[in-house]
């Protein structure tokens, strides 16, 4: 077998697959070399995070989870940089999200909804009593471990207690609409602890419903559910703007909350969330109070941790200061990377950390084997995606296809790259990077239909081995 290639290096971590993309950061598989622990190390570009004005975001999100040292959370190891990159080194989640589990499998039973919902509860509490609130808190912020259980993470939008103002309120308009609370869209400020409260209800409802309590393909009509709002842009993914761009010359009034339970969800179950989505947050109920709720209580168990000792919050403006830089060293590739047992198994079905699906289902990323060479594989996937209306980028066994025609939420972005599995086997993930899921399902039909003489086997005839 060929000796595996170091495609770059970070301080003492190998660095792997990417396994998550977005506008401003990748996320990329990695092993520490010392202990062969497998982390996820998440990898921003510093110019880009300072051309948009994220830096403070960065650093909030940083110190957040420093502060955050709880088995329902996802951890963060340390934070390291280079001139041009900053490294967030996380702990690797191997089960997916809770979202993908609700699309493929539907509703829960009680007892599984009741025990995720004491395990957000527990994090989300644990969270408050450190001053740190999420603020953007649903189903796909919220991963699983190999055991099953609950992690929460993305603290992008989070909020620590030493943003809030001199009325004791946080100000800034944040979160995801249809799990925000009706008082973050209120001029007069909010509160954290009670507007993440509104999310966890939301999200209960979720788990047992299989279906969100507040959903409207248009959003002032969303909004009309919970409140009156006044002339606003919302974004349909999480947001964040300034409340003068928010608010008219009328003030926000709430209004009843407007939602249905189904037949199948127990009493008990119905009481809690009536009372976790009151839309008044002086008379919503409070975490202490849930957890005396009988509903609530069955099957509890309370997590056992050892808390280490306080944070160190040094290095979180450090990582943006040459000063204190890392040197990254890079190894050009010369044949595509071969892949040892645990990445083949980590990007098994369900172990994959990726966004495999969006709320239509539509995978978000494939794989298929291939016995011909990876100078060939790159060739015809070239030769395929140009016919397509697709620019073609190289760079060694990775390519980038750009969509000269834009779609439905802007230009189509598939990254591809080969894997060397054995001498004569490669493997090749197609992944959509930017765009619509959709587009990217018809566009992978169409590349593999020009395939036909490259595939071998898909990766849904892998699974089904």
């Amino acid at each position: 077998m060929n000796q595996a290639k170091i495609k770059r290096r970070v301080g003492k971590y190998e660095m792997g697959r990417t396994i998550g993309e977005g506008t401003f950061a990748k996320v990329k598989f990695a092993r520490n070399s010392e202990t062969g622990e497998p982390v996820a190390i998440k990898i921003l570009d510093k110019d880009k995070v300072l051309k948009h004005k994220m830096a403070e975001q960065i650093k909030r999100e940083i110190a957040t989870m420093k502060l955050i040292r709880h088995p329902h959370v996802v951890q963060l190891y340390e934070v390291l940089a280079s001139k041009t990159k900053i490294f967030i080194v996380l702990e690797f989640v191997t089960g997916g999200e809770l979202f993908d589990k609700i699309v493929n499998h539907g509703r829960m039973h009680e007892k599984e909804a009741r025990k995720y919902f004491q395990q957000l509860i527990n994090a989300v509490d644990y969270c408050h009593s450190r001053g740190v609130y999420h603020r953007d808190l649903k189903p796909e912020n919220l991963l699983l471990d190999a055991s099953g259980n609950l992690k929460v993470s993305d603290f992008g939008l989070s909020a620590l207690s030493q943003q809030v103002r001199d009325d004791g309120l946080l100000h800034t308009t944040c979160g995801t609409p249809n799990y925000v609370a009706p008082e973050v869209l209120n001029d007069h400020g909010y509160d954290g602890t009670t507007a993440d409260l509104w999310s966890c209800g939301v999200i209960l409802f979720v788990l047992l419903a299989g279906y969100l309590p507040f959903d409207d393909s248009n959003l002032m009509n969303l909004y009309k559910k919970v409140s009156i709002l006044p002339n606003s842009l919302w974004n349909q993914s999480a947001f964040v703007f300034p409340i003068t761009f928010m608010m008219s010359s009328r003030s926000l009034q709430i209004s009843v909350a407007e939602f249905t339970c189904p037949p199948w969800m127990s009493f008990g179950a119905m009481k809690l969330i009536t009372r976790i989505l009151d839309p008044n947050p002086m008379t919503r109920i409070t975490i202490p109070e849930i957890l005396e709720d009988e509903w609530f209580k069955k099957d509890y168990k309370s997590p056992i941790f050892n808390e280490k000792g306080d944070a160190n919050l040094d290095d979180v403006e450090a990582v943006f200061k040459d000063s204190e830089e890392h040197h990254v060293t890079e190894k050009k590739e010369e044949q595509p990377t071969p892949m040892n047992a645990f990445e083949l198994i980590s990007m098994s079905k369900g172990l994959n950390l990726g966004n495999l699906f969006d709320e239509q289902g539509f995978k978000r990323e494939t794989r298929f084997t291939s016995k011909c060479s990876a100078n060939e594989i790159i060739s015809k996937i070239e030769e395929a995606a140009k016919p397509l209306g697709f620019d073609v980028h190289k760079k060694n066994y990775k390519m980038r296809l750009e969509n000269v025609k834009a779609g439905r939420k802007g230009n189509l972005n598939v990254a591809t790259e080969v894997f060397q599995v054995a001498p004569s086997l490669h493997m090749v993930e197609v992944r959509k990077a930017k765009g619509d899921t959709l587009e990217f399902h018809k566009f992978y039909k169409n590349l593999s239909t020009s395939l036909e003489d490259v595939v071998w086997k898909t990766e849904e005839d892998m699974q089904d081995r």
